[in-house]
């Protein structure tokens, strides 16, 4: 224990200078008496815990404990990273790494698939959601935590690994010796023509890459035909802050202001513009957002719908508008915390208040949405006039509920979707053809792509449901039955056929997404009023 101390005190000295130091100036920590005494409070405390608690303490985890709850006083984003959660946050915005390209969870002392990613060698393999990994190198995985599992499966490209896979309705183990690659994770998973001129670009996230994914995915609608765009920004928590100026960019002209920041610390004023020109200035779009659209998100609708730019359609955002600075500190760990607040072009300030404990802001998603009044001092005017509101997040210009993938289901069904009982319907299911090790067999469900969820497959998911002991609501489930024959559809083609042709069926059933494309011709008026504008201002 006493050998984790050093380095935990050092970390803590670190980040009380990054925090201090950027909120008083690089002086303060040596004019301000009272930050030693500060300092010998805190060390007097951990040495008595250390020293004195009942039973053995990681001291490493007491620090990082007492940062984490000083950064908690501040706001609810300011945050400590641990170094595994900092190592995970950067590979993330990296959108790389070498492995299989699976994430992982202990469920029930087993190490089972929760998440691939297509392309990567684990998809290309077969490996599917709900699989355990039972061995790895001949190594029984039973009572393994997920690091133990990472850190034998992760490794230098090229080279391979064994596993042995068991899956549901296999009675034998599945035998794979997998070879490592780059694995990319991408910010766009679903790219398509809706129809022979509406496009439908899903972000799910913004990060290093985002930008010149989105670049590369209109590029290649346009040349489909592309006349009108849908960007599907709904619970989309944000991410990197110039991949949201970069993507404004590509709909915004040069000049456009797009969001501006202001804080405390030098360096955090800053106006950020278009800056390069763009082919898509004059294409009618559509935003969809919802209660989970954060942050990033925000900023490029706040933008496009300050500039008439775009019509945004959906729920109230999250109301985010909180600038992280990300400090890497001693060994390891790092440190996200808030230097500034974001506003969009037309002076709206988007920070929804939050109470002292932040229960209330956080669990803003879980509750149903209501108008709230504004005060004559949020108002301000778009670009062409338009009123659009301050202080909560941004508000849709056609509002259409639909908390779960565009649609608003019952407390029965939102359950079963929470406790991700659709993927688990989906894992005996195979594409007809398949010959991947673990595809085929006496126990296996063939489908073929265009698949319809038919009655017979709605009473199989009722059996289904009976098994893992849910108690079946009658009414909710014939409320909620356009809702779980198209989570039905949705995760099968997942499993099966990829998240783009998955993602292409849902919005044929997904009432915010019907809803958003009858709206272009109010799309089209935006366009057409941001472009006179702009002729207006140019004579």
């Amino acid at each position: 224990m006493r050998s984790f101390r050093s380095a935990s005190v050092a970390i803590l000295a670190v980040v009380l200078s990054a925090v201090l130091g950027g909120v008083y100036g690089q002086g303060a920590l040596a004019t301000d008496d009272r930050i030693p005494q500060h300092y010998r409070a805190f060390t007097a405390a951990l040495s008595a815990i250390e020293a004195g608690y009942a039973e053995p303490v990681e001291t490493d985890q007491l620090v990082y404990g007492a940062i984490n709850g000083m950064l908690q006083t501040l706001d609810p984003h300011s945050s400590f990273m641990d170094p595994r959660t900092y190592a995970r946050m950067r590979e993330r915005q990296e959108q790389r790494y070498y492995g299989l390209g699976i994430t992982i969870l202990v469920v029930d002392g087993d190490i089972t698939v929760v998440q691939l990613f297509e392309g990567s060698p684990a998809y290309g393999q077969g490996i599917r959601r709900g699989d355990v990994i039972a061995r790895i190198e001949g190594e029984d995985t039973k009572g393994w935590t997920s690091d133990d599992a990472v850190r034998r499966l992760r490794g230098p490209r090229g080279t391979f690994v064994n596993i042995s896979l068991r899956r549901t309705g296999i009675e034998a183990l599945i035998d794979l010796a997998v070879m490592r690659d780059e694995i990319t994770m991408s910010s766009i998973p679903a790219a398509f023509m809706a129809d022979d001129r509406t496009a439908f670009i899903r972000i799910e996230d913004f990060a290093e890459h985002t930008d010149d994914e989105l670049g590369r995915a209109l590029d290649t609608l346009a040349r489909q035909g592309m006349r009108q765009v849908v960007l599907d920004l709904r619970n989309n928590p944000g991410g990197q802050l110039d991949q949201a100026i970069r993507i404004s960019n590509r709909f915004l002209r040069r000049g456009d202001m797009i969001v501006y920041t202001r804080g405390r610390v030098p360096n955090s004023d800053q106006d950020y513009r278009a800056t390069r020109p763009s082919s898509f200035t004059d294409l009618p779009v559509i935003v969809m957002v919802n209660r989970n659209s954060a942050s990033a998100s925000e900023i490029v609708a706040g933008a496009l719908q300050d500039h008439d730019r775009a019509l945004i359609v959906g729920e109230t955002t999250f109301g985010k508008a909180l600038v992280q600075s990300i400090y890497r500190v001693s060994q390891g760990a790092g440190l996200a915390l808030t230097t500034a607040q974001y506003y969009t072009p037309a002076g709206r300030l988007i920070q929804r208040p939050w109470d002292g404990t932040f229960d209330e802001y956080f669990t803003y998603g879980m509750r149903d949405q209501q108008e709230a009044p504004h005060a004559p001092e949020q108002m301000k005017l778009t670009t062409g006039g338009r009123k659009v509101y301050s202080g909560g997040g941004i508000e849709p210009d056609a509002r259409i509920e639909g908390q779960v993938e565009g649609f608003s289901p019952t407390r029965f069904a939102r359950t079963i979707y929470a406790r991700q009982l659709f993927a688990a319907f989906a894992e005996p299911f195979s594409a007809r053809g398949d010959a991947r090790p673990g595809a085929q067999g006496p126990t296996r469900k063939l489908v073929d792509p265009g698949f319809a969820v038919d009655e017979a497959m709605v009473r199989d998911f009722r059996a289904f449901l009976e098994t893992r002991r849910v108690r079946i609501d009658e009414d909710a489930f014939a409320r909620d039955e356009d809702f779980i024959k198209a989570m039905i559809r949705f995760e099968i083609e997942l499993a099966l056929f990829g998240i783009g042709e998955a993602r292409k069926n849902l919005i044929l059933a997904d009432p915010q997404a019907r809803h958003a494309l009858t709206l272009f011709g109010e799309a089209r008026q935006l366009s057409e009023l941001s472009r006179s504008r702009t002729a207006k201002v140019g004579q």
